[in-house]
């Protein structure tokens, strides 16, 4: 997912259990939610498998391999098609079915998708885009598959309108029940535990029809930690209870969660290392699946075009991983590939800024990225020698900017003058500790003048 921030049902028929590999069951048709088993469907020509056969004498091979390429990740539906999604559909499930476990899509083309950032793109408008979805669920032929649909398209919303947003849950909704009707497990986009509060997602889960669906995921393509975020999980699972929307179920990227948190795009990042490794057996009935929802290696749009894999990054997040060596059998049949193009959503990046004077606290900005007519940037605080207890920086608006979603910080806009304040979590630093925001804006990118108080 781009900077995401930047940086996301109709009644199903019952069928029987079926498919039962290595002594374990796994969904023929559908499943109730937090009651899916079996090993998950590694695709066997993925990017990543195709570098390492590509290249067995590369000395990074090894490592790439035994950590990353052995495990299953899901397969992206990025590329709006209509003649060919549900051959390519039909073909991935087909041959997970083949092999005896259970497929994962990630379901990648609303239009506006990204808010036009660096993974812009998907149908040309929601009537062709439901067609769309009609191909994806005549591939399933009712065959379980779990389904990750639209990673941002909930969390992020700022560069719509009002009746855009409702038109976005309606399709939502409709998808979902689209799909649900040809036997998928459907998640919907749950953000992050770094991003909106989880009563504020759970709202807009329930406006987009989760009710509808098997539940939310959390931390695509991010690096937020499975502590916080399935802390946050149960959180938002409260909050839709609590709206009368109970039963639901929450699916954790865990694909690059192993080491430091921080900025959304990990393209040039050392600190980066992929978690726990994909399996539907959690251990904890509130989460249906961990899985890699963003497969590792595959950049993030920064240094590298989104989506392409870079061996670099790969075994950068393969290298001294807890994770023992994997153990998941290849399938067989391999299946027509579509190179998925992400959109990273944004956390917090490092800060870098040196101390300031004692009692005060100093401001740095870094362009995270930019694109034709806007750009995201990441604000670095840092307290001096004595702890502070709530911030503020401002800074005066550039001709033709302006700021359209902040987070880890509240916004005000007066005149040309920006100024956002901590967050709840945030206000309280310890001598020389550091917190960071960043956001969204249009124009020319860049922000000078800053001025931070404490």
């Amino acid at each position: 997912m781009v900077p995401s921030p930047p940086r996301r049902r109709l009644v199903l028929a019952a069928v029987s259990l079926a498919c039962v590999t290595a002594g374990v069951a796994i969904g023929a048709g559908t499943a109730s939610a937090g009651t899916l088993s079996g090993t998950l469907y590694r695709d066997p020509d993925t990017a990543v498998a195709r570098w390492v056969a590509a290249n067995p004498g590369d000395s990074r091979t090894a490592l790439i391999s035994s950590r990353i390429a052995s495990q299953p990740a899901t397969r992206w539906l990025s590329n709006f098609n209509l003649s060919t999604v549900q051959s390519e559909v039909s073909t991935f499930v087909g041959a997970a079915a083949g092999a005896g476990q259970v497929p994962a899509l990630t379901v990648y083309g609303i239009p506006n998708r990204d808010c036009g950032g660096a993974s812009a793109g998907g149908a040309p408008d929601l009537t062709q885009y439901q067609t769309w979805v009609g191909g994806i669920a005549r591939g399933l032929a009712g065959r379980t598959t779990l389904i990750l649909l639209e990673p941002d398209s909930i969390a992020l919303q700022t560069c719509l309108s009002a009746g855009e947003i409702t038109a976005r849950d309606q399709a939502l909704a409709t998808a979902t029940r689209t799909l649900k009707a040809a036997g998928a497990k459907v998640y919907l986009d749950g953000g992050h535990s770094a991003w909106n509060a989880a009563g504020e997602q759970a709202r807009r889960l329930a406006a987009a029809g989760v009710a509808d669906a098997d539940g939310f995921y959390t931390n695509a393509s991010n690096f937020q930690s499975t502590a916080n975020e399935t802390a946050f999980g149960r959180s938002v699972l409260s909050s839709l209870s609590g709206s009368g929307i109970a039963g639901k179920r929450q699916v954790i990227d865990t694909s690059r969660n192993g080491g430091a948190a921080g900025d959304w795009c990990g393209d040039d990042n050392t600190d980066r290392r992929i978690g726990r490794y994909p399996t539907l057996d959690t251990g904890d009935a509130n989460i249906d699946a961990y899985l890699w929802i963003k497969p590792p290696g595959e950049a993030d749009g920064c240094a590298f075009p989104a989506g392409s894999f870079q061996p670099a990054l790969a075994s950068s997040l393969a290298t001294g991983s807890a994770n023992p060596p994997a153990t998941t059998p290849p399938a067989t049949t391999p299946p027509a590939t579509t190179p998925p193009v992400t959109t990273p959503p944004a956390t917090t990046p490092p800060a870098t800024t040196p101390p300031p004077a004692t009692g005060s606290c100093a401001a740095t900005y870094t362009t995270s990225s930019s694109w034709n007519g806007g750009f995201q940037g990441a604000v670095a605080v840092k307290a001096g020698s004595s702890a502070i207890n709530g911030w503020s920086v401002s800074w005066p608006l550039a001709s033709g900017q302006s700021i359209s979603q902040v987070w880890g910080g509240t916004l005000s806009v007066s005149g040309s003058t920006v100024t956002v304040r901590n967050a709840a979590w945030n206000g309280s630093l310890q001598p020389g500790a550091a917190a960071e925001f960043g956001f969204i804006a249009s124009g020319p990118a860049g922000a000078s003048g800053l001025a931070c108080s404490a």
